[in-house]
């Protein structure tokens, strides 16, 4: 695995922790906290912008982070910088640049060498339905994430499952926002990983089928 490939993966799982801390410090400034004090008016209009200000703050960490996770994949692949205009387009930019060739033959890995080697008819097909099985893959982690979250809602507040679903429903809109950028970061991660599983499975393959059929004898 390459440096870039792992700083990336690791800048990449920093997004959602900026996000639960930008959500903690939005929930302690709270304006309303300003009401029954001296000069309530300027309190509560400093309060809200200290809020607006945390939630642009986050926004920019966000963007930051992933224009450097977009960055070290093209680094890795030894491509132009140019590519990372890609970026804008979310995950169908992130997998157009992991759909890019590796120009860096000194560190090519299996999976590499692996696409290289295939007939762009074949190579075409593959990066189809390989991107339709990551956003497969995506949507249900997501969902699978969802369905936890609300259990753990519904153990930890006492609120039956079919009351919080009622009080989601009333506001789908934005929870299906929500959702949805959730689905395109698990694309982008599984994207990230599937060479990763990919190397392993091609390393353990050939000392699989040794251990089954025995050393192969000259």
């Amino acid at each position: 695995m390459k440096k870039q490939t792992v700083v990336a993966l690791a800048l990449l799982l920093l997004i959602p922790v900026v996000f639960l801390l930008e959500g903690r410090l939005s929930s302690l400034i709270n304006p309303d906290s300003a009401a029954g004090h001296p000069n309530y008016a300027r309190n509560y209009h400093y309060l809200s912008q200290m809020r607006t200000l945390a939630f642009w703050g986050m926004v920019a960490v966000v963007w930051a982070l992933w224009l450097a996770v977009c960055f070290l994949v093209i680094r890795s692949k030894g491509r132009s910088s140019w590519w990372l205009f890609l970026a804008a387009l979310g995950p169908f930019g992130f997998a157009i640049l992991a759909m890019l060739n590796d120009r860096a033959p000194a560190e090519t890995d299996r999976y590499a060498r692996f696409v290289r080697n295939l007939n762009k008819f074949v190579r075409a097909g593959y990066e189809v339905c390989l991107f339709g099985i990551i956003w497969q893959l995506g949507f249900e982690a997501m969902v699978f994430k969802s369905n936890l979250m609300i259990q753990h809602e519904a153990a930890t507040t006492g609120v039956p499952v079919a009351r919080i679903m009622e009080i989601r429903n009333a506001s789908s809109g934005m929870w299906a926002f929500g959702e949805g950028m959730e689905e395109m970061y698990f694309m982008v991660l599984l994207y990230l990983i599937w060479p990763v599983v990919f190397n392993i499975g091609a390393r353990c393959w050939p000392s699989a089928r040794e251990k089954v059929s025995g050393p192969v004898r000259s």
